[in-house]
């Protein structure tokens, strides 16, 4: 019998991701729209007085509004930002989701090869974090939510990856580690 379980961990309040985005979304229109302006009123005043130096603020903005126009058009999906956790027998797959369209593969993990496991709250993880050489991953969006903490070595790198699963997945994540490996002080 097949062990599975699939988890999406997303923000509690979504209020202010939700303000974020309606900003963002404002913020490129009237960007681009400005832009749009600017560069009409750069090109007939080019083609009427010709170019001069006094016109290279005004080229300057407008490369700068066109450009956040862009950015924000290509970056604003990032603000909802979603981790995805998926067990299956004993190996745990990440995935970070945005805007519930783009999913971006964040590696996969054999829980037979991680060291420990345990919660961010206890002593164990302050020990493991004051390590010298250790990477942190954090791949949670709530920082209030009972965080649970993985620590592994691969390729010689000491990591600490911080997620925040539910009750059920932690239960199935300590059980395919082993025995010994869930670290309570």
């Amino acid at each position: 019998m097949d062990q599975f379980m699939e988890e999406v961990a997303s923000r509690h309040n979504k209020s202010m991701e939700n303000l974020i985005l309606a900003l963002a979304w404002v913020a490129m229109i009237l960007s681009g729209i400005l832009a749009v302006f600017m560069f009409n009123l750069l090109t007939m005043t080019i083609s009427a007085q010709g170019f001069s130096t006094a016109l290279l603020f005004d080229i300057v903005l407008t490369l700068l509004m066109i450009a956040s126009a862009v950015l924000l058009f290509l970056y604003k999906d990032r603000i909802r930002t979603e981790f995805e956790y998926t067990f299956t027998n004993g190996v745990l797959d990440f995935a970070k989701v945005f805007n519930n369209r783009k999913r971006k593969a964040l590696g996969t993990m054999n829980l037979k090869n991680v060291e420990a496991v345990g919660m961010v709250n206890s002593g164990s993880f302050q020990r493991y974090l004051s390590m010298p050489g250790i990477k942190r991953l954090n791949w949670f969006v709530n920082r209030d939510a009972d965080l649970f903490y993985l620590f592994f070595q691969k390729d010689g790198a000491k990591s600490l990856l911080v997620m925040e699963p539910s009750e059920g997945l932690r239960g199935m994540i300590v059980q395919a580690a082993g025995q010994g490996k869930f670290q309570k002080n």
